[in-house]
């Protein structure tokens, strides 16, 4: 039996480019099963109980919360792509290569697990311990792939403790939910679309 040695290990960085679609999808169901997974035993962890967290509420204010920080996002992400330079923007093609030439009914899926997935774990699980501010870092550290430049990397912290925010005046997970989905899907259709024409 041959012997296993960390040393043999080599970690190389991954050109999005040379992803297939499969891995692609494995890589986001598996890293938002995850996601669900910790934030689930992390709830759970704080005596809490996550079905409770997800009720739906009995009035609209989450929707209001939420789309309105929708609206404000998307109009600074808006005006950001002509301030700031594209490289400085630039995912390195990943959301590219989620969405161009995604079926709209994968574009809302995908962007449903996604915003359930992370606000559980970040806002539902992680705020409640260590408050937006520590939660908007991690959820910035998270989103790796902007990293490499401050901007991206900035706006991401910000959208964050704005979804923070949000939970904590609407009183409901759902308001984060509604906003991080709406951002997801307005930006999977418009990669979607800005590539057919």
């Amino acid at each position: 039996m041959k012997k296993f040695k960390l040393g043999e290990v080599k970690i190389k960085k991954a050109d999005p480019q040379h992803l297939t679609d499969r891995l692609l999808l494995i890589n986001l169901y598996i890293t938002q099963g995850l996601t669900l997974f910790i934030g689930l035993i992390w709830i759970l962890l704080q005596k809490r109980n996550p079905i409770s967290l997800l009720n739906f509420p009995h009035d609209a204010k989450f929707v209001y919360w939420g789309l309105g920080l929708a609206a404000v996002m998307l109009v600074v992400d808006f005006i950001l792509t002509y301030i700031v330079p594209e490289e400085s923007m630039n995912d390195g093609g990943i959301n590219e290569l989620l969405f161009r030439s995604r079926p709209i009914w994968h574009i809302v899926f995908i962007a449903a697990i996604v915003s359930i997935c992370e606000e559980l774990l970040f806002r539902g699980a992680i705020q409640h311990s260590l408050g937006p501010y520590w939660t908007s870092i991690l959820f910035a550290v998270i989103h790796i792939r902007y990293l490499r430049h401050w901007i991206p990397t900035g706006w991401v912290f910000l959208s964050s403790y704005g979804l923070g925010y949000v939970y904590i005046h609407s009183g409901s997970l759902w308001a984060p939910i509604l906003c991080h989905f709406a951002i997801d899907l307005f930006s999977g259709l418009v990669i979607r679309y800005r590539r057919e024409a």
